[in-house]
């Protein structure tokens, strides 16, 4: 496909009125966040910085989808990669505790491997589903996190929740992935369902950051440590 989305066909700004459309979805996942952050006693400003990445995310999605081109394409990509290895990170310190220097060099880790099958997928997959190569570590890593989550008694609905935002990843990275291969029987694609459930995976992810500020989750939390 010339414009790289079943649904695009010219370079028209509503040429993909689903793909563009359904951004709105990060904008609510965003503003449902904000206000559980708004509800908690701690109200930590890393928290807000992750819930004012979603929100990019959001507008920079629109802005591709709407005109696409090489600045816009940066204002989609950069503000998902800072939400994904922030969280990584955030994950890391504060629900497995770890120390500052083993979070920061598992994430630079993380971001190797993410690399890495990004430019293994780009070599041997089909043009229509490199793309989605880039976003391959972020599965692994959430089923890393939640399966760590299984052995803390006390963080279990945070594990239960990023278990079911990796079950939603999953099969939203399938969507984005099979979006050009459905082309001739599905002329709108499949990617603006990739949106949809992107939306509802980083909402499962800040609500487990907020609910975990809670301090009588904090508390339980230390005592099963």
């Amino acid at each position: 496909m010339q414009f790289g989305y079943c649904e695009r066909i010219d370079d028209g700004f509503w040429a993909e009125p689903l793909n563009a459309m359904t951004n709105a979805a990060f904008l609510a996942a965003a503003v449902a966040a904000f206000w559980l952050w708004r509800r908690q006693t701690g109200r930590e400003r890393v928290i807000l910085v992750l819930i004012g990445l979603v929100f990019a995310i959001g507008i920079g999605s629109f802005l591709f989808h709407t005109i696409p081109n090489r600045w816009t394409l940066l204002a989609d990509v950069v503000p998902i990669q800072f939400f994904a290895f922030g969280y990584f990170a955030f994950a890391l310190k504060r629900f497995l505790g770890l120390p500052g220097a083993i979070t920061a060099f598992a994430t630079l880790v993380f971001l190797g491997l993410a690399l890495g099958l990004s430019a293994a997928g780009r070599a041997v997959l089909p043009v229509g589903m490199a793309g989605s190569a880039g976003y391959a570590a972020f599965l692994p890593g959430l089923i890393g996190v939640a399966l760590a989550l299984t052995r803390r008694p006390a963080l279990r609905h945070q594990g239960q929740l990023l278990a079911l935002a990796a079950g939603a990843f999953a099969v939203s990275l399938t969507m984005r992935s099979i979006d050009n291969a459905l082309c001739g029987s599905l002329p709108l694609g499949t990617h603006w369902l990739w949106h949809l459930l992107n939306a509802s995976v980083l909402y499962l992810l800040l609500r487990a950051a907020a609910i975990g500020e809670h301090p009588a989750v904090m508390a339980s939390s230390s005592r099963g440590r």
